[in-house]
């Protein structure tokens, strides 16, 4: 979802951009596409010729701690290492505001790489991002049972996806500075007032039910757990105002 707008706004701002995928499929016009695969190498060596920095906006659809931890581990070291051999020069990689106070697996796996990025050869940057504007309607799509969407109760201060790809672009072109300040949209949020909101602005015909996640990952993320603290760069548009562009 991040990478598309990165490249994107790293070609208009005159980068040459390479786009790594499984697929192969083609990126942003004016970008090149590469097909690879993180877990195994196959099409990194290519996609990494003449490159000077790489930005892993990679993802893996689990909640399992030991599978998101193995699979960021792993993919991260992997290219850290693949990157040196190139000889590129900058290693960004986009993380999770809050990943740090809530105890969930994937999260789990996002603080893992960090730690391997921060650690590995290539000088490194990590972002920390709050939660999409577009993350509302992934969770309806996800829990969704007949006209009711479930929708977990949690507190978020989002930002458009199209604004962490700017700002994705601005940390390439200030070189790496290891963790730099975390970004957020302007705005605290229920994440169930978002999706009522997109309900009524897309005409969805469904009912949001608020979902109540149990123990400490549930309390943190109905608390401050994934919201952005003291230092964050706060840009963009709020939800609603996002929402009236769709």
């Amino acid at each position: 979802m991040v990478g598309r707008p990165t490249a994107s706004t790293l070609f208009q701002r005159g980068h040459q951009v390479a786009v790594l995928s499984r697929g192969g499929t083609a990126g942003p016009a004016g970008t090149e596409a590469f097909q690879g695969d993180l877990t195994t190498g196959a099409g990194l060596d290519q996609a990494l010729a003449g490159v000077d920095c790489v930005v892993d906006c990679a993802n893996v659809a689990t909640m399992s701690r030991a599978a998101a931890v193995r699979y960021f581990t792993d993919t991260t070291t992997l290219l850290g290492r693949r990157a040196e051999a190139a000889g590129v020069k900058h290693h960004v990689v986009l993380s999770i505001v809050g990943i740090d106070k809530v105890p969930q697996g994937y999260f789990s796996g996002k603080l893992a790489q960090e730690e391997a990025v921060l650690g590995g050869p290539v000088p490194a940057t990590v972002l920390r991002a709050t939660q999409f504007h577009e993350f509302a309607g992934q969770v309806m799509g996800q829990l969704a049972v007949g006209r009711f969407a479930l929708v977990p109760q949690m507190v978020t201060q989002p930002i458009a996806a199209a604004e962490v790809g700017a700002a994705l672009a601005e940390v390439v072109e200030d070189g790496p500075r290891g963790r730099v300040p975390d970004i957020g949209g302007p705005r605290v949020e229920r994440l169930p007032d978002l999706a009522r909101q997109l309900v009524r602005h897309r005409g969805l015909g469904r009912t949001v039910v608020p979902l109540w996640l149990p123990g400490k990952a549930g309390r943190a993320m109905r608390g401050s757990g994934q919201l952005p603290g003291p230092g964050a760069v706060l840009r963009g548009p709020t939800f609603a105002e996002w929402l009236r562009d769709q």
